[in-house]
């Protein structure tokens, strides 16, 4: 609660000096990125404590669809809204949306405590020196969540490279339209935004649909364990296609359905994986993870395309032969999780072993 404060309080002020022409773009750029991942992260830390593994897998893509679907009636609200209402006063709106998010989750917290209370019993208590540190080494400590950890560190390197390929071949395509009078009188902007807005309306719809009428679908009849490996495999065929054919209609489907499977299926079992952990992991190790390993994945493509941009000059088809690799490593990764994700599950349903005689002697 104490962070949904602080970030209600944050538009609040972010409005106020705006409204007083403090410029606020890089504050603000900064603190978005926070907000995403904290903001995220807290929700599904949640979720995994107020239900079980089974209701978990059962319940989470019906969880997943109300995001996807927030999504779009953001966007759409968001576009609606900006002209009669304005831009900083949306801000306020956010804020509203938060506020009354924090007492939806109040009043679940409530209802659900009794049926939690042995977790919340068990849970420790709060570290206030060294808890980042303590997250850390819990990650690196436990194999499932180093595994875990590494395996979305190099989903979001491949997928952001593979943004990086998009923007480029979206780019030169833009230029050679308007070089050869074949944009309908656009210029190379105006041809790059209509692009990217006809791009995430398509991975927004299809992620919704995805999430609507697959993702439960996947979960019930392959199970977690080859539902982690779907992204990995759809990217592999991806990227290799686009060694071949690195032209914007292919690399347009390609991110589409890369994107949207990891906005819908992806994004609802990533966080599936979380459910035979233990309290302190779903809370701790789980932030550690959703901001510094995938972040780490970004600084890695930044790191990739400045090197190859800047001293290898290498093309589009390049990284995409370098993205085709790193999945392969991916996907290795995700195999593995999946098998130890099987192993936790099972040995957090297995009773209790039932005490010998002997044992039940010395106890009394």
């Amino acid at each position: 609660m104490r962070v949904r404060r602080s970030f209600v309080g944050c538009l609040v002020v972010f409005y106020l000096l705006a409204k007083v022409h403090v410029p606020l773009a890089i504050v603000f750029f900064l603190w978005i990125g926070i907000f995403n991942l904290m903001i995220v992260a807290q929700f599904w830390s949640f979720a995994n404590v107020v239900y079980s593994k089974d209701e978990g897998e059962r319940l989470f893509a019906i969880v997943g669809f109300g995001a996807s679907l927030g999504a779009v009636v953001g966007a759409g609200t968001a576009d609606r809204l900006i002209g009669p209402v304005g831009v900083y006063e949306l801000m306020l709106l956010g804020a509203g949306v938060l506020v009354v998010q924090a007492v939806l989750t109040n009043v679940i917290d409530r209802r659900e405590k009794e049926r939690t209370h042995a977790i919340r019993s068990a849970e420790p208590k709060p570290v206030k020196k060294g808890a980042g540190m303590r997250a850390f080494a819990m990650v690196f400590q436990t194999r499932y969540l180093l595994l875990m950890a590494l395996m979305l560190m190099l989903l979001n390197w491949v997928n952001t490279t593979g943004e990086y390929i998009l923007g480029r071949i979206v780019k030169d395509t833009a230029q050679a339209l308007v070089a050869t009078g074949q944009s309908n009188g656009l210029t190379e902007a105006e041809v790059i935004g209509g692009f990217y807005s006809k791009y995430f309306g398509m991975v927004n719809i299809l992620a919704l649909l995805l999430q609507l009428f697959v993702v439960s679908r996947v979960v019930k009849h392959w199970g977690i364990r080859w539902a982690v490996m779907v992204l990995p495999m759809i990217s592999l065929g991806a990227y290799n296609i686009l060694v071949f054919l690195p032209v914007l209609y292919a690399v347009l489907s390609a991110k589409v359905a890369e994107n949207a499977t990891d906005y819908s299926l992806n994004n609802t079992v990533r966080n599936m994986l979380f459910l035979p952990c233990t309290y302190e992991e779903k809370f701790s190790a789980k932030q550690a993870i959703d901001s510094f390993f995938v972040r780490m994945g970004d600084v890695l493509s930044a790191l990739l395309v400045f090197v190859g941009t800047t001293m290898l000059m290498i093309q589009p088809r390049t990284f995409a032969a370098v993205n085709a690799v790193l999945v392969l490593a991916w996907l290795a990764l995700a195999w593995q999780v999946g098998r130890l994700y099987d192993i936790r599950s099972a040995q957090a349903q297995a009773p209790a072993p039932t005490p010998t005689a002997k044992t039940a002697r010395a106890s009394a």
